[in-house]
């Protein structure tokens, strides 16, 4: 259920979809139920920045979200 209520946080999460042609994609976690779109602009890395699904990653989150998710990524830093 869509809120107005502006909060966030942070925690483990795993890549659901990545859409690399659109540059977008889908992050799941237990604090982000629905799922968290995430943008490649959100990716900590240097160079050519993409997601793989299945993939994990530690996730800094807000909402309300974006196209749809109630939880849009701030910052998502891929774990090795």
């Amino acid at each position: 259920m869509p809120t107005s209520e502006h909060r966030t946080g942070e925690t483990d999460a795993l890549v659901r979809e990545w859409r690399s042609e659109e540059g977008w994609g889908v992050l799941d976690s237990a604090e982000t139920p629905g799922g968290c779109w995430a943008h490649f602009s959100n990716i900590a890395a240097s160079g050519y920045r993409e997601l793989n699904a299945g993939q994990r990653v530690h996730l800094e989150w807000e909402s309300p979200g974006q196209d749809g998710y109630d939880f849009r990524a701030i910052r998502v830093v891929p774990r090795r």
